[in-house]
């Protein structure tokens, strides 16, 4: 488990700036979309605590996006502020924790990999696994344009830079023994990639849903996914992170937090139709299409969470394989020690909700 750290690293101030202006134009306070309000909480429900949680999310259809329209944690923690911003990617995820303007965000394993890494250095822990990323991430091409990766040399790809989508596109390349040099790599945000697609000013997407299957319904193919680049040994998730001086201040507020995620995800394997009504209203699709989507997720309970796979040692690995990786990528400075990761990976809150 990681030590905590009592006070922020000086890129704290350097992202102060960048990290105010994103605040105001990609947050947003939970309460201003339409969700729907459980009558109590699940469980026990902890009155004691009347501090703020600032919480960073994405629009992808997981249990997050669950615990956040149903209330869960407004309704378990009745006397705290709840506030929910949402972010385009876990990029932007990892500024905000630089500047110090969020306590728990949902990145990605390769943005996670980074803030864990130099130059940024952060003083966050991994807390929980949203999910293992199958075919939800996949390479979408123009109908025709290619069917492997190789037949899109010279082409135009688009992909949301730092993100797992972005890994997996760099991996899938150098799998198949090209050199990324050799693309038009673009980077592109998830809501601009559909109308440059209709626009056809790129060849193909590695993105997730809902825009790949907005790229699907547009003519797109799909020709590899983050399923396969996992199944050739390089596997990505979408994450918790949380600040180490929140993680060490506010352990009630984790073990409740940990819960509501426990109960979405079972929630979302035993009556996903029910889950899926909350993954529509928070990410912009139909119930029927954001029920479709969950099969490209692995989703795992608390239980599952603390096992040696995950939480309990494997997912420390697996973040120092992905450094190994970004630095080849110059997308990080340096590979820290491998028990900088493994120590970046905190299992308390999952084996609270957990019950360990």
């Amino acid at each position: 488990m990681k030590t905590p750290l009592l006070s922020r690293t000086p890129v704290a101030a350097a992202l102060a700036a960048v990290v105010a202006t994103l605040g105001l134009t990609a947050c947003g306070v939970g309460g201003e979309t339409t969700q729907a309000s459980a009558d109590a909480c699940p469980f026990e429900a902890d009155e004691s605590v009347d501090t703020t949680v600032r919480i960073g999310y994405q629009k992808i259809p997981n249990g997050d996006v669950v615990v956040k329209d149903q209330r869960i944690l407004e309704n378990c923690l009745p006397n705290a502020t709840i506030e929910w911003s949402n972010f385009a990617s876990g990029g932007d995820v990892v500024q905000a924790f630089g500047g110090g303007s969020l306590d728990i965000g949902l990145a990605g394993s390769s943005p996670s990999t980074k803030a864990l890494s130099a130059p940024l250095d952060l003083p966050v822990s991994v807390i929980w696994v949203h999910d293992v990323i199958g075919s939800a991430e996949s390479l979408a091409v123009r109908g025709g344009e290619a069917t492997d990766i190789a037949g899109l040399k010279g082409k135009t790809i688009a992909t949301p830079f730092g993100s797992t989508a972005h890994f997996s596109l760099l991996q899938a390349i150098a799998d198949a023994g090209e050199d990324a040099s050799d693309y038009k790599l673009v980077n592109s945000e998830p809501e601009q990639i559909a109308p440059t697609w209709s626009r056809g000013d790129i060849d193909a997407a590695w993105i997730w849903d809902p825009t790949l299957s907005e790229l699907k319904k547009d003519g797109g193919k799909v020709i590899l996914t983050s399923e396969d680049t996992a199944k050739a040994g390089k596997p990505t998730f979408d994450l918790a992170i949380a600040d180490d001086s929140f993680i060490e201040d506010n352990p009630e507020v984790l073990a409740v937090w940990a819960k509501a995620q426990d109960y979405a995800v079972k929630q979302i394997k035993s009556d996903p139709e029910k889950a899926a009504e909350s993954v529509a209203v928070e990410v912009g699709v139909t119930a029927a299409e954001a029920q479709k989507q969950f099969e490209g997720f692995v989703f795992l309970d608390a239980s599952q969470q603390v096992g040696a796979d995950y939480l309990g040692g494997k997912l420390g690995q697996d973040l120092f394989t992905t450094a190994e990786f970004l630095l080849t990528q110059d997308g990080i400075a340096e590979v820290a020690p491998e028990s900088d990761y493994a120590d970046g990976v905190d299992p308390g809150p999952a084996e609270a909700a957990a019950g360990e």
